[in-house]
């Protein structure tokens, strides 16, 4: 249950109390519950859409955006906003571009990145939710966002050695768990097969924008940080739920 608790500590803003310090174990073996606290996001998306649809089209729209970012306190938005000043202010510079990520402050490019994540992000949920029908798809999108975060941490080198996600990648070799987060990967790629066609357009546009998203972070800083894995969760959704509305119009 520890390890539960953790992943929801660390992904929302729900708020969990731990009655004890947790072990690198537990803290580790939180990484398997990233889907599911990706299924629980998105289930308090969907229940709210269906209990607002009644709304005008444009407002329900603006609330379900605006609650996926409350739900987990802008912490990926954050990740995505540094690792894009870093990338744009690093030159190409490994050490420059992490030393920039660890600037709290945001720049220009930062800001940038932040209003076309929410532009790319709320058009395609207009669509989406101009029909009924897809409004449960609004479930997966944060299970499969999620996994972006879980497959880079468990096949990609963590390069800061005291970085907040060091202590999640202590046991990710050991064949145990090794096994388990094969079978979570798998299990949650399942998940998309609710979804027909649709859904296994997703998992290949997740796939995709994964493999590409690790090939460039280690590339350029050698592997993944805190801010480049929110990031990617921002990065994920986006990609996935643009490529499942699409589908929609190309495969109905």
């Amino acid at each position: 249950m520890t390890p539960f608790l953790i992943a929801l500590q660390f992904l929302t803003i729900i708020p969990v109390h731990l009655k004890a310090m947790p072990s690198d174990t537990e803290q580790s073996q939180s990484l398997l519950y990233y889907p599911l606290v990706g299924a629980l996001i998105g289930a308090v998306l969907y229940g709210v859409a269906l209990l607002c649809s009644g709304l005008p089209h444009i407002m329900l729209v603006s609330l379900i955006f605006v609650l996926w970012v409350v739900l987990t306190g802008g912490l990926h938005l954050d990740g995505l906003a540094d690792s894009a000043d870093a990338w744009v202010g690093g030159y190409g510079d490994k050490d420059r571009t992490l030393a920039i990520m660890k600037d709290p402050s945001c720049g220009p490019i930062g800001v940038l990145s932040l209003l076309l994540q929410g532009m790319m992000k709320w058009s395609a949920l207009y669509v989406l939710l101009q029909h009924h029908e897809l409004m449960n798809a609004l479930i997966l999108f944060p299970v499969l966002g999620r996994l972006a975060a879980l497959i880079l941490l468990s096949t990609t080198v963590y390069v800061r050695a005291q970085g907040i996600a060091q202590a999640l990648v202590a046991h990710r070799y050991s064949f145990g768990m090794c096994l388990k987060l094969s079978l979570v990967t798998l299990l949650s790629l399942l998940v998309a097969s609710y979804w027909s066609w649709h859904g296994l357009v997703s998992v290949i546009a997740l796939l995709l924008t994964v493999f590409i998203l690790r090939t460039v972070f280690v590339r350029r800083v050698g592997g993944v940080t805190g801010d480049l894995l929110g990031a990617s969760v921002e990065l994920s959704e986006t990609a996935v739920l643009w490529s499942f509305v699409l589908s929609y119009f190309i495969l109905v």
